[in-house]
């Protein structure tokens, strides 16, 4: 089920938190992903080889938004933030989901960009109930956001997701309440903002997988699966310390 897979794909994420430190590189990072989605969970890295994807994990460093390739020749600093995004395939069910890490301490505006990430992210979570609509989500997103004078990434939002990896539902991390689809129990998806210290624009690098602002401004991503219960929502992808607040709604 969803909710195994979930629970997976964030497991994965707690293993290589003590990891996460200066001197190393994503590379082995995504090693150490590797080898206990493969060698411990038994499942498989859903991240690998989709679309000719090269890696199991996505690794962004400061000004990447999103979908950096993990390699040898990045090694992390202090001060460095980064987002980790893991996928896997359990018995046909996919789980997805990524978190921020500070390498050593950030900076002030570094971790309230990451802090504020976390925020909107929840403050998405919390409008998830049978009859809210998308555009309430994207909303309460924007709002947080705004609030702090962060702008909202527009290119990339989270997706529907079960037996497919990326299903056609799009959820929108910026939106206007009332608007967009209702939503109804049984819908599974994922929220995952992606927040800018500068300008919402991007560009994709030469790689062809790699997104950055376009001002170098740092950026900040947190995402979790959500599944739409008959009262309200369920986070199928919950990490054992759940983020900088320790609370998730």
């Amino acid at each position: 089920m969803a909710r195994e897979a979930g629970r997976l794909a964030a497991e994965v994420l707690a293993i290589v938190e003590r990891h996460v430190v200066p001197g190393v590189s994503t590379e082995a990072l995504d090693r150490i992903c590797h080898d206990h989605i493969v060698n411990v969970q038994g499942v498989i890295p859903a991240n690998l080889g989709y679309h000719g994807y090269p890696k199991t994990i996505l690794t962004s460093v400061n000004q990447v938004v999103c979908h950096g390739i993990p390699s040898p020749d990045k090694i992390l600093k202090k001060g460095d933030i980064v987002n980790i995004d893991v996928a896997v395939n359990k018995d046909g069910w996919f789980g997805d989901t990524s978190r921020m890490f500070f390498v050593g301490e950030p900076g002030v505006l570094a971790r309230r960009l990451v802090e504020t990430t976390y925020e909107a992210m929840l403050a998405g979570i919390r409008e998830v109930r049978p009859g809210a609509t998308l555009g309430d989500i994207g909303h309460a997103i924007q709002s947080v956001a705004h609030r702090e004078y962060f702008s909202v990434v527009r290119e990339y939002c989270g997706h529907g997701i079960g037996q497919v990896y990326h299903e056609d539902l799009q959820v929108l991390h910026y939106g206007r309440r009332g608007e967009g689809l209702k939503l109804e129990p049984g819908m599974v998806f994922t929220i995952e903002p992606m927040l800018n210290a500068g300008k919402r624009d991007t560009r994709t690098l030469a790689d062809g997988w790699t997104v950055v602002t376009k001002d170098r401004s740092l950026s900040a991503q947190w995402e979790h699966m959500v599944a739409v219960t008959p009262t309200g929502h369920e986070v199928l992808t919950p990490w054992p310390d759940s983020g900088p607040s320790q609370t998730l709604p």
